[in-house]
């Protein structure tokens, strides 16, 4: 597992899913537990959790969990990042989604290209 500490949100990086509830020490949170990833036969094609953006259960910092089994090449990696990054700026601009619409897609692309070089280097 690896953990990145951004100021707007904390990155998990993890070939297992079930570390998410792992690294907060929780059985469930959001709807999702530790009992079904468990129990979930994990594969590069289908997965428990694949990714996954939400409120961290200690201390209400956004989270982006990357399953980094499901980073089997570069088009899937690019477009399972931009999807949680999606969620987490649509997350952090709630209250503004009308007026801020490209700012928020241009700030998850951005965040994309780093969070994609970041799984590039660690899975060479």
């Amino acid at each position: 597992m690896h953990i990145f500490n951004f100021a707007l949100y904390t990155l998990i990086l993890s070939y297992d899913p079930c570390d998410v509830f792992k690294y907060y020490n929780v059985t469930e949170m959001h709807g999702l537990n530790l009992k079904d990833c468990s129990e979930y036969t994990n594969t590069k094609d289908d997965a428990y959790i694949a990714g996954w953006t939400n409120i961290a259960p200690d201390n209400g910092k956004p989270f982006v969990f990357i399953n980094l089994a499901r980073c089997t090449d570069d088009v899937k990696t690019t477009g399972l990042v931009m999807h949680e990054m999606s969620h987490l700026y649509w997350l952090l601009n709630y209250e503004n989604l009308k007026d801020k619409e490209e700012e928020i897609i241009t700030n998850a692309e951005e965040e994309t290209y780093k969070v994609v070089e970041i799984i590039k280097k660690l899975k060479q």
